[in-house]
């Protein structure tokens, strides 16, 4: 059985949707192929979806004519497979919906705009910033047999117009049935507001199903929404789970989450097609999380539901956890051995490749298990598998981390014997295995004949090759591998500086160090590792006054920074040289940040401490400083999360970042050490991003109940008042780096959450009392502040003083298209909002549009 071609929904072609009555008659709008081309030479084009209608003279029942827009977007290539996926695994019969290009944190989804939008020539270049849940990603094929398989949505019984006997109540319904689906969520919520007299949950039914019958999921959902909010309604879980289905089907995965969790709190079980879609809903979305979430809602599935899930499902999650990064994936491993259970549990086919793939994960683990390996390989060759060339790699990379040089030649030799190219991970490994055993000189040898048999040489295998040289010791060998990899142009060139400098620090070649050090700042960007082994460096030959000076440029260096090591180092020369009063401005530091000094400095200090101080005790109160606060409040306007505890006294701030931004890749580490006195559970991690997750909290502290009254009160996001007053350039500075953007034109943008129209002109009036114009989109319950031509060029001189270094290139903007640009006239623009996500307050008439 296919592993890609499962669990996905096969659509028709968005560009027909027909609408169908007993007693009409249908005309049929169909866009052909030749007409889908013409339109595709435009970014964007309107389609007219819902084409279908019907005609009946003796009544109101007919369709209302919807004009919908969406974007078209280019396909990109599919997304690479782990190595041991082969191409042939995709079925070539199946339907596939156009792939889309990855959305990321530099790029957003182009809008879909009103009609109102397109008679407008401003064009924002919003990139692919957009994750919205609306947009469809990636999709494989689904075999039909699942799909026919897979027990249907149930059937919402409604009475028909004819059956009911008021006229009056026939023309409402049939009126609000053609006038809901034209109006956003706001207009929508008044409408039934202004029913509540007359209407009933039978009616309300009728209109949701109607709705859903034409194709119009979004409408149903807000009926729904307004409907379990009434004093009458009893809940009905055949329309929870016909809209449910619907929702998961359109990839809207929050919708079809948030149905899904009421159908459990009413105390039912939801439909196995719920679970299915709701699953596949989830893993078509690259937004962060999806993929845990799917993992759960499958194990509700098997152990709550008690349902089988097909094939298709199975293999499908299991495809997901092993396409991540061996780094990544390796902590997914209980989740696909639970699928790999479930799949011998159910009796199900077990394919060639999830054998493969669990090998895969097992061998990335830190520590291996052989015994649960050769079982694999076992099972493997009872159902008559070969062992490819992926698990030969597997099993190479397994047994290097044990130091198993037989079990290692072995397999290469079985992997020589095959028919498949040689990777350069397999030389690597070897190389690996040979450094455990303490031959290095071997694995040198291995390196060459890898760059004679292959060709070529990667980054990875002379950063091994490096680190391998370096641990012996061999400082020729090294010193000319690593001009060779200089001069080859390959990067990244900083772990093998790391290997090069920790060597050189280790002979004490002090000197070497040094000239490498300034090496590594003219070929790549240094991290913190780098400053700290010269900081020791330099204490440990006492030149403490360039030791002070990088100890400086390191901590204000937002994109370096200090921690645990470089503070002991530097307390620990100035003890050693009798500089008392800069070493307890160190410890005092250290206190703060509550870094852990060393016992053996700890002695010193505290004897140093007596002499001057009547009783020595790490400051207890903690309090933030300006620029941490400043920080924090340019965070929480790019949507930062505080919760608060029943009695609003003591608040928890919540650091989400995205792990596929690369701006948020730097930003974390460095508002992890800014904040890392108030974190809950702060990383040991000692210089690298690794180790610093992409989701971490403070501790629940009464300080932060002024910013939780401001930005989070009653639990839900808003602008303060007084937002005018505090927009400092700091603020705006990590507002951009945390919820900006810069388009592919150079224009600025920047992402408002938990705003409304009185808020956004608050902030841009601000923003235009420091000279920045600018112009405000709103899509969903998003605003985005637009900052163009002229006056992004001005807004980053205003904040460039306080972007962190590695960012300044990412997020700068392109000064000489700008500067060729006409600024065009600026305005406050309320008229291209969109209202996918937008939500009703308590679905009161005083929901704001």
């Amino acid at each position: 059985m296919l592993l890609w071609s499962g669990a996905q929904e096969l659509y028709s072609s968005p560009s027909i949707s027909s609408y169908h009555h007993n007693h009409n008659q249908t005309l049929t709008f169909t866009l052909t192929s030749p007409m889908l081309l013409s339109l595709s030479s435009s970014s964007s084009f309107r389609v007219f979806r819902s084409l279908t209608f019907s005609f009946s003279g003796s009544n109101l029942h007919h369709c209302r004519r919807c004009i919908r827009t969406f974007s078209y977007f280019k396909p990109s290539p599919a997304h690479p497979s782990p190595p041991f996926f082969s191409d042939n695994l995709i079925n070539p019969n199946s339907s596939r919906l156009p792939s889309v290009q990855r959305p990321s944190c530099s790029s957003l989804a182009a809008f879909t705009p009103s009609v109102e939008q397109i008679t407008n020539e401003e064009n924002w270049d919003f990139g692919e910033v957009s994750r919205s849940e609306d947009f469809v990603f990636d999709d494989g094929g689904v075999t039909v047999n699942d799909l026919k398989n897979l027990p249907s949505s149930p059937v919402v019984e409604v009475k028909e117009l004819e059956e009911l006997p008021e006229q009056w109540r026939r023309s409402r319904l049939a009126w609000l049935c053609k006038e809901l689906p034209a109006h956003k969520p706001g207009t929508l919520i008044r409408l039934l507001n202004a029913q509540r007299k007359w209407i009933t949950q039978e009616d309300a039914t009728y209109i949701a199903a109607h709705t859903m019958r034409i194709r119009e999921n979004e409408t149903a959902f807000w009926v729904y929404k307004w409907m379990i909010q009434q004093h009458w309604f009893k809940f009905d879980f055949d329309l929870a789970t016909k809209l449910a289905d619907y929702m998961g089907k359109e990839r809207k995965f929050s919708r079809c989450r948030e149905i899904f969790n009421d159908i459990i709190n009413q105390g039912r079980v939801p439909s196995e097609s719920t679970f299915h879609i709701l699953i596949v809903a989830y893993l078509s979305s690259t937004v962060q999380g999806c993929l845990e979430e799917a993992c759960g809602i499958y194990n509700r599935m098997i152990q709550f539901g008690g349902y089988q899930p097909r094939l298709s499902l199975h293999s499908s999650l299991f495809r997901a956890l092993v396409s991540k990064p061996g780094g990544s994936s390796k902590y997914y491993l209980k989740q696909a051995e639970f699928i790999f259970h479930n799949l011998e549990t159910f009796g199900l086919e077990i394919h060639k490749d999830i054998y493969g793939g669990l090998i895969w994960l097992h061998s990335y683990q830190d520590k291996i298990d052989r015994e649960r390996i050769a079982e694999l390989r076992k099972e493997m060759q009872q159902v008559g598998f070969e062992e490819g060339r992926d698990v030969l790699v597997s099993l190479l990379r397994a047994y290097s981390k044990e130091g198993d040089v037989e079990e290692t030649e072995k397999t290469w030799l079985k992997l020589l014997g095959s028919d498949c190219s040689l990777p350069y991970q397999a030389f690597v490994y070897r190389m690996e295995v040979y450094s455990r055993v303490g031959e290095p000189t071997k694995s040198l040898n291995i390196f060459r004949g890898m760059q004679e048999h292959i060709g070529s040489t990667s980054f990875v295998a002379y950063n091994k090759i490096i680190e391998v040289m370096a641990k012996a010791e061999e400082i020729e060998i090294v010193e000319t591998l690593m001009n060779e990899f200089i001069t080859s142009g390959l990067k990244p060139l900083m772990p093998a500086f790391i290997n090069l400098m920790s060597m050189y620090f280790k002979l004490n070649l002090h000197e070497k160090l040094e000239a490498t050090f300034f090496q590594c700042l003219d070929n790549c960007i240094p991290n913190r590792t780098i400053y700290n082994i010269y900081l020791e460096s330099l204490v440990k030959t006492g030149n403490l006054f360039t030791a002070s000076e990088i100890f400086n440029r390191m901590q204000s260096d937002g994109a370096i920074g200090i921690n645990s090591r470089s503070c002991n180092t530097i307390l620990g020369g100035y003890l050693s040289s009798g500089e008392y009063i800069e070493a307890e401005k160190i410890y005092d530091l250290m206190c703060q940040k509550k870094y852990d000094i060393e016992p053996p400095l700890m002695e010193k200090i505290e004897f140093v401490l007596s002499l001057n101080r009547k009783v020595i005790k790490k400051p207890i109160s903690l309090k933030l400083t300006k620029e941490q606060r400043e920080i924090l409040v340019g965070l929480l306007l790019g949507g930062l999360r505080i919760d608060s505890d029943e009695e609003r006294k003591h608040h928890t701030i919540h650091f989400e970042f995205d792990q596929n931004c690369s701006a948020h890749f730097i930003l974390k580490r460095h508002i992890h050490d800014e904040y890392h006195e108030w974190l809950n559970h702060p990383s040991t991690a000692n210089d690298g991003n690794e180790d610093i997750p992409y989701k971490f909290s403070t501790i629940t502290h009464s300080y932060f109940g002024f910013y939780a009254d401001q930005f989070w009160p009653k639990g839900r996001p808003v602008i303060p008042k007084l937002i005018h007053r505090w927009l400092s350039p700091r603020i705006l500075a990590y507002w951009y780096m945390y919820a900006g953007h810069r388009t592919s034109s150079g224009d600025t943008l920047l992402k408002l959450k938990g705003a409304n129209r009185d808020d956004v002109e608050r902030v841009v009036k601000s923003l235009k009392a420091k000279s920045l114009d600018c112009r405000v989109k709103r899509k969903g319950r998003v605003f985005w502040i637009g900052f163009l031509g002229s006056n992004s060029l001005w807004f980053w001189k205003l904040t460039e003083p306080y972007i962190l270094d590695n960012l300044k290139e990412l997020l700068r903007p392109d000064v000489q298209s700008l500067e060729n640009r006409v600024a065009e006239g600026q305005h406050i623009s309320f008229d291209s909002e969109t209202d996918s996500e937008e939500r009703g307050s308590d679905y009161s008439d005083n929901e704001t549009n």
